[in-house]
């Protein structure tokens, strides 16, 4: 899964010789609120709505002073994970791919993203959600495997969230089944405080109306 997958070849960088009026309506076409400028194939920056409002809508945009300039791209073999971290951390709609030689590729929204996620076969396999909550020096994958498979389960997508500065975790775990009784009774066998639980008939409804909402905000 590496950043080459999703590159959005449909949205065209904007040229230092365009001014900001034509990079508004590229903004208002393609529903983002950056876009990547590009000279003699090369990324020179990625220039954001705010840019264009601080300067004149007429003026070419090779005068402008870009507030993000070329701080933020990813190359074509970067790990999906990279590129959400980079785009989540900087409030990105869209980021630009280079190559290894930094000439330009192209870009990554922000919506096929999501959109990838929300496709991928851990989503979209059947089974339910467990949340557990722990002291981050008590959590260990393996031993989480283990206790879940012992009850002929498996993990199909964890990952862990925690507030800044703090030594608790939420551990979110996406599981192949949806009789979650024999799971949380080993889990609790095993100590381990389930925050959430929830069937696929609980979330499925409810992570598709989020997602839904999420892609109609995308596109105003």
């Amino acid at each position: 899964m590496t950043a080459q997958m999703l590159i959005a070849q449909e949205i065209p960088p904007l040229t230092v010789n365009q001014t900001g009026k034509d990079a508004f309506h590229a903004f208002n076409e393609h529903h983002v609120r950056h876009l990547p400028v590009v000279e003699n194939g090369r990324l020179v920056g990625i220039l954001s709505e705010e840019d264009v409002l601080n300067h004149k809508l007429y003026e070419p945009i090779e005068q402008y002073e870009f507030s993000l300039v070329r701080r933020f791209f990813v190359r074509h073999t970067d790990h999906i994970f990279d590129v959400m971290r980079i785009m989540g951390e900087n409030r990105l709609t869209v980021i630009p791919v280079v190559d290894d030689a930094e000439n330009y590729l192209g870009v990554i929204t922000l919506s096929d993203l999501l959109r990838f996620f929300a496709y991928t076969a851990s989503l979209t396999e059947p089974g339910s959600v467990i949340v557990l909550e722990m002291h981050r020096r008590d959590y260990s994958l393996a031993l989480l495997a283990r206790v879940i498979e012992e009850e002929n389960a498996k993990i199909l997508a964890s990952f862990v969230t925690s507030p800044a500065n703090s030594d608790v975790i939420e551990v979110t775990l996406k599981l192949n089944t949806q009789d979650l009784g024999r799971v949380l009774a080993a889990l609790n066998r095993y100590d381990y405080y389930v925050k959430h639980s929830f069937t696929e008939s609980d979330y499925t409804d409810t992570l598709r109306e989020r997602y839904e909402s999420l892609m109609a905000y995308l596109k105003v």
